[in-house]
Parts: C-alpha cells; sequence; structure tokens
C-alpha cells in the first residue's frame, strides 16, 4: 500500500504579531502547522506517520532556514525518529500541552485565544487520532540542536476531512 501525503499548507502563528497586555509578550513563542492530505488509502496511522516522516516538509529545523536536503527535523536528526517515536495522545492531554506551554503563566490576548481556537484547539478537538513527539536520546540532537527552548509537537490526523496536520509550538 502506498501512502503518498499531498503537502498543502504551513500556516504560521508568531506570538510577536499580538499585542499582550504587559507590553513584552512572548515574543519568541511561535505555532508552526504544515497540513496534508490524506492519501485514499489511508488506513493505518503507523504507515501515516512513517509517511509524515519520509516527506521532504518533515526536514525542518524550524530556525527560520526552511526544509533543509539533510536529514534534520526541529534539532534531531530525522532518521532517530519513526512511527514507535510517537505516542498517541488524548484531546485533553494534547490542548493542556499547547494551553499549558502559550499561556506560561501571562494572560493572551484575545486575538491570539481566537487565533489558537481557530487554528490549534478545534483541529486538536475534531483530529480522529492525536500523537506527541516523545522524548529522544541526547545523541538524537543534530549537530547544532538544541536550538529551540520548548518544543512540542503533535501530528493530527483527521478522517472525516482527509487531512494529516504536524503541529510545531516552540520558542527559541
Amino acid at each position: 500500500m502506498h501512502h503518498a501525503l499531498v503537502h498543502w499548507d504551513g500556516p504560521f502563528i508568531n506570538f510577536k504579531d499580538f499585542a499582550f497586555p504587559d507590553g513584552r509578550g512572548h515574543g519568541c513563542r511561535w505555532v508552526h502547522t504544515k497540513r496534508f492530505h490524506l492519501p485514499d488509502d489511508a488506513s493505518d496511522d503507523r504507515a501515516l506517520l512513517a509517511a509524515l516522516i519520509a516527506h521532504p516538509e518533515f526536514r525542518d529545523t524550524y530556525d527560520g532556514a526552511g526544509v533543509w536536503l539533510e536529514a534534520r527535523h526541529g534539532q534531531w536528526w530525522s532518521d532517530r525518529i519513526t512511527p514507535d517515536t510517537y505516542t498517541a495522545v488524548d484531546e485533553s492531554t494534547a490542548i493542556r500541552t499547547i494551553r499549558t506551554w502559550a499561556t506560561a503563566g501571562v494572560a493572551l490576548p484575545a486575538d491570539l485565544e481566537a487565533r489558537l481556537h481557530e487554528a490549534v484547539f478545534t483541529p486538536i478537538r475534531r483530529a480522529t487520532s492525536r500523537y506527541a513527539l516523545g522524548p529522544l536520546p541526547e545523541d538524537a540532537h543534530h549537530d547544532y540542536g538544541p536550538i529551540h527552548i520548548e518544543f512540542h509537537e503533535l501530528v493530527l490526523i483527521d478522517r472525516h476531512t482527509g487531512t494529516l496536520a504536524l503541529l510545531v509550538a516552540a520558542d527559541d
């Protein structure tokens, strides 16, 4: 069975684009979502995770350099990431992880809260399955990782809409 994911877009939310009440805000926090159309024969989540890992869009260090030819993903060598590196998580765990990271004890501006609700929390709720990238061994860091303070990664599979979303929430 051939599982070809088709990359379709990559919405980016930069916290520095929003006015925080304290005037400082979270200028170094952001959420980048890469969305893909599922193939017609998408039946197995593990095969979809493998197709995602094999996709050229997966090779992104999330440092502004874009997609690499080299096998890097975030701060890791992408060949150290397998479908088994991802753990199934429920809706409340996924939302709590992102909300705790996003707020970090600070109230979010209403327009950012609305954007996160639309672009992050609603897709998490609608997903038919959700996976979080689990911890990787220290030697999985590539030659200039780690580069992020916090790095949270979710894969949202939504069989109702026929989409897969790779959601990365980080600060640098």
